[in-house]
């Protein structure tokens, strides 16, 4: 990957990842064929990831009004394609409906709009998510972030270090890959005032208790699509 050849930029504010372990065959069916689920002790593991995308931008272009700046809720897992590991995305939504529309053209990128919130309070985040489509998935929560760093353990950068992904428009399989500095994590307490996302994977995420980390901000870099072969 030729660093000097990115596409588009964009910078990642008020990062939560939250994560929950699952049985393999749950998801097996979701999941391009051709893309192995990519494993930790025996256990594939979905992720939702809430987040501010700011300063969106293509290669030598000032950002779009309209699509520079929104929301993000993503719901992801984890996956493996010739040894080479990645995140596979089940949906994102954005508050942007240009945005949506953007990345979501052709059947690229599973991109939904929805209506959110954001809100920070003498220290407590207030993150809302409602799709516009039907049936809604929804997401709301309440949470703080703890002082302490994060232990950074296996698992946690198992987790959370992925530098590509796939997606497959039609019948072509596609990597993107994105560069970014490692993250920097810290713990979180709070509430899931409530969560249906993924209604398909037959899982309850708001009485199952996630794995819930927080990142400041992180500068990204988006690749050019490549056809794996």
């Amino acid at each position: 990957m030729a660093r000097n050849m990115w596409l588009m930029t964009q910078t990642w504010r008020d990062l939560l990842f939250l994560h929950w372990p699952v049985d393999p065959p749950t998801i097996r069916k979701y999941v391009p064929e051709e893309l192995e689920l990519d494993l930790y002790d025996d256990k594939a593991w979905i992720g939702i990831v809430l987040f501010k995308a700011r300063c969106t931008r293509p290669r030598f272009m000032p950002p779009v009004p309209g699509a520079a700046n929104f929301l993000e809720v993503n719901v992801r897992t984890y996956v493996k394609y010739k040894n080479k590991t990645g995140v596979y995305f089940f949906s994102l939504d954005a508050n942007s409906k240009l945005a949506a529309e953007t990345a979501s053209f052709g059947g690229f990128l599973p991109y939904r709009s929805a209506k959110m919130s954001f809100g920070k309070k003498k220290g407590q985040i207030n993150f809302k998510s409602v799709t516009k489509e039907n049936p809604q998935e929804k997401i709301a929560l309440q949470y703080q972030i703890l002082p302490q760093p994060a232990a950074s353990t296996e698992l946690e950068k198992w987790l959370t270090e992925r530098y590509c992904l796939w997606t497959k428009p039609g019948d072509r399989l596609l990597r993107l890959d994105i560069a970014h500095a490692s993250w920097k994590l810290k713990y979180v307490q709070g509430e899931t005032v409530e969560n249906t996302m993924a209604p398909y994977l037959g899982i309850n995420f708001k009485y199952e208790k996630p794995m819930a980390h927080y990142a400041e901000m992180k500068k990204v870099r988006f690749f050019p699509p490549v056809i794996e072969k």
